[in-house]
């Protein structure tokens, strides 16, 4: 990475966890994916109960691999034969892995959602909510990070599980009612009620879409 890249991004950093310290949440920096992943298995307890939305950060970074082969009960509603049952889990789940499709310089958290499981575990259920995010998903205020999440998560999104969308042929948002669309539901996260439950590691590289 560019020097200058990094600068910018730590400065950037330390300006996105003071404003999370202000919406009572708690943000960390971490210079690669490595100490990304060091940082995140610091914050859940081994013996915890852990599962995760869709989140591909989590992946990049090795997150879910250490989960699965440390001691630590993941839930992975993949490999379950009843996903709905292991989707519902989650909402008593000690610990849930997340990311964010965008969020803002002040701390905002945006996600889109089609089912709302992933949305509705952020907003209420795990004990603790952990936040994979990128760099590469920070915006200067809302209106940026809405846009991003439309135009930018969302058709990737749509691409990868092959959804017969607008988007997914155009590469950018139609404001569809598509039966396959995935902007179903809309959550942004400007505010934890319960200190200590909503922590973002800001990662020093692109993770994620």
């Amino acid at each position: 990475m560019d020097e200058n890249i990094r600068k910018r991004n730590e400065l950037l950093a330390e300006k996105v966890i003071r404003a999370l310290k202000d919406r009572n949440m708690s943000g960390y920096y971490a210079k690669d994916g490595k100490e990304a992943l060091e940082t995140a298995l610091r914050l859940i307890d081994e013996g915890s109960t852990v599962t995760m939305g869709g989140c591909m950060s989590a992946k990049e970074i090795g997150l879910v691999d250490a989960l699965k082969n440390g001691d630590y009960h993941f839930i992975d509603r993949y490999e379950a034969e009843d996903q709905r049952a292991a989707m519902l889990r989650a909402y008593d789940a000690d610990v849930y892995l997340a990311s964010v499709n965008a969020m803002t310089e002040d701390g905002v958290l945006v996600n889109i959602d089609g089912n709302a499981n992933r949305v509705s575990a952020i907003a209420y259920g795990p004990k603790k909510v952990i936040f994979i995010v990128g760099m590469n998903k920070i915006c200067g205020d809302l209106d940026g990070a809405m846009k991003r999440a439309r135009n930018v998560a969302a058709p990737i999104n749509a691409q990868r599980f092959s959804l017969s969308t607008p988007c997914a042929k155009t590469g950018s948002c139609m404001d569809c009612k598509s039966p396959d669309t995935i902007c179903c539901q809309f959550l942004t996260t400007r505010f934890s009620k319960h200190e200590g439950r909503i922590h973002v590691i800001l990662v020093n590289e692109n993770l994620g879409f």
